[in-house]
């Protein structure tokens, strides 16, 4: 079918919209009528050149809709089932996903070139015919998508899908850098630096933990305010503040965890966490860096101070386990997520809303395609 979407053709450059063919689905695929998509910004690296994409683009990786098609000997799935998507598939089988770590699916190797499991590409440009990569093989910036079952979680149908698309992406990567990989516990002491469309949900992760001091740093006035409407007891500019501040309520020894949510990771903020944490402490490292970015920390310290820095992609989720149970804390007011759209825009406002976030106008815009 002939469908519209957000195309990056250069890098540096910006989305444009173009007209794109999107093929039938096939055994265990489904053809989405896209609802909302997520303006994360993950997929403004690519834009930025920050990370190396396969152009063109189809984008957007965090969005929610509704089923128009389902492949032949797919069982499961019925035409108007609602579906959030993640970002990162779960095949179920491989190694990682037996072992309970479904975000690193052996699946996830083919979205870094945008093409589906036998290298085959299932969109193109109605106009010349070149093929299209697909951003994490959902592509929810097309009004249409074409997607695998291993990336759809079904969700009831009076979800609104508008707060819920959230969940395929920054919701699951936040919490989970907070709750999994930083290992917070109650009474504890967590510093969140960055609180965008990721950070925000650390610090409602550490919320849930049962963490006393959720310290959030931002240098944006709107996103310190929402960071203290979802749960952070204090909120600082800088981190020579937040450093401080956990030092006072910890006799001196620092934050036990902190948890990195920049925009664009920067060695500086590893250092920076690094300074903040106690002995045995943690620092875990979500923010993405240029593709030239290198992390250096003080090795004696590491050492003998026994300090820990973790990477954490998808907060160390379960998506087809933590995305539902996600939507139930939101259902029973435990999540917020409404609170946090703080703008919806028309596919064709695209570069407007990664323009309101650059300017720290919004915290998390998303494409509201009805």
């Amino acid at each position: 079918m002939r469908t519209t979407g957000a195309v990056l053709f250069e890098a540096p450059g910006q989305w444009e919209l173009a007209e794109i063919e999107v093929e039938a689905p096939r055994q265990n695929e489904l053809l989405i009528e896209m609802i909302a998509a997520g303006l994360c910004h993950s997929d403004d690296h690519y834009v930025k050149a920050d990370s190396i994409a396969p152009l063109p683009l189809a984008g957007g990786h965090e969005g929610a809709g509704v089923v128009m098609e389902v492949g032949p000997n797919t069982p499961g799935w019925e035409v108007g089932d609602h579906v959030v998507m993640s970002f990162l598939p779960a095949c179920g089988r491989c190694r990682w996903c037996s072992s309970g770590q479904q975000n690193l699916c052996d699946m996830g190797r083919f979205l870094r070139d945008g093409c589906r499991e036998d290298g085959s590409f299932r969109m193109s440009l109605a106009d010349d015919s070149r093929t299209l990569a697909q951003m994490c093989g959902i592509s929810t910036f097309s009004r249409h998508t074409l997607i695998d079952v291993a990336a759809a979680i079904k969700v009831p149908n009076d979800m609104p899908l508008t707060s819920a698309c959230l969940a395929g992406c920054g919701v699951g990567t936040g919490w989970g850098s907070a709750v999994n990989s930083g290992d917070i516990k109650p009474g504890q002491t967590v510093i969140v630096m960055g609180t965008g469309g990721i950070g925000i949900h650390a610090v409602q992760g550490a919320r849930h933990a049962g963490a006393s001091h959720v310290i959030a740093v931002d240098p944006v006035p709107l996103k310190r305010e929402l960071a203290s409407k979802v749960g952070a007891t204090t909120t600082f500019e800088t981190m020579t503040e937040a450093i401080d501040h956990a030092r006072s309520l910890t006799n001196g020894q620092g934050a036990d965890a902190a948890v990195v949510c920049t925009g664009v990771l920067e060695q500086q903020h590893v250092r920076e966490a690094f300074a903040a944490i106690r002995k045995a402490g943690i620092v875990v490292v979500t923010a993405l860096g240029h593709a030239d970015t290198e992390v250096a920390v003080n090795a004696r310290e590491l050492t003998l101070f026994q300090k820990r820095i973790q990477g954490s992609v998808f907060g160390e989720s379960n998506p087809t386990r933590d995305i539902p149970a996600m939507l139930d804390l939101y259902r029973n007011g435990q999540l917020l997520l409404d609170e946090l759209v703080t703008r919806t825009y028309s596919l064709e406002q695209i570069n407007e809303g990664y323009a309101d976030l650059h300017a720290g106008d919004i915290l998390r815009g998303v494409i509201d395609y009805r």
